[in-house]
């Protein structure tokens, strides 16, 4: 039953993101309570995802090097500052067009480097394929894009310590309800 609420919630994750791009006319029909629509798909999709996740059995694919524990912290810091709004108050992710989609692309394929069992592969490899096909789908319906007036140095600086911050809190938590992201 696990796997079947694991693939369920990712594929409403995809169907959640993907409606406006997918059916435009009928989103605008929706009009506002549309937001509150998706967004509530969204929350049933991330709360399938965490029970059909906890509720697998494990099923061991690959056995990944102990290293890749710092390899994983590091991305994940990195996506956290990509996620961060460093991408259009700051200067250097100003030239990325989605900086943020870009953040969870690299958040999900961190956690594919660290986490070898079914479930993981699943999780992560179906939430990283649908990163890439957003940018896909919404660099084909608005090709046009300008970057924003770039921010500064310094911005970027203070988003970067406040994604340390983020990790530690995030990792501590991390720890509370699964494996430690940080090494003993």
């Amino acid at each position: 039953m696990g796997f079947v609420l694991l693939i369920l919630g990712v594929a409403l994750w995809w169907a959640a993101h993907l409606f406006k791009r997918a059916m435009p006319h009928q989103r605008a029909a929706m009009g506002a309570a549309g937001r509150g629509a998706v967004a509530g798909a969204v929350v049933i999709a991330i709360l399938l995802m965490i029970f059909g996740y906890r509720m697998t059995d494990f099923i061991h694919v690959w056995a990944p090097p102990a290293f890749m524990v710092h390899i994983n912290n590091l991305l994940v810091l990195i996506a956290i500052w990509m996620m961060s709004p460093a991408g259009t108050k700051g200067r250097i992710l100003n030239k990325f067009r989605h900086p943020m989609l870009g953040g969870f692309k690299l958040w999900a394929f961190a956690h594919l480097l660290v986490n070898g069992d079914l479930a993981s592969i699943i999780l992560f490899g179906g939430l990283l394929a649908w990163a890439v096909v957003e940018v896909i789908v919404i660099n084909r319906s608005e090709p046009e894009w300008t970057p924003p007036a770039p921010g500064t140095y310094g911005k970027d600086a203070m988003f970067f310590v406040a994604s340390i911050v983020l990790l530690g809190i995030i990792g501590y938590v991390h720890g509370l309800v699964g494996p430690s992201p940080f090494p003993s």
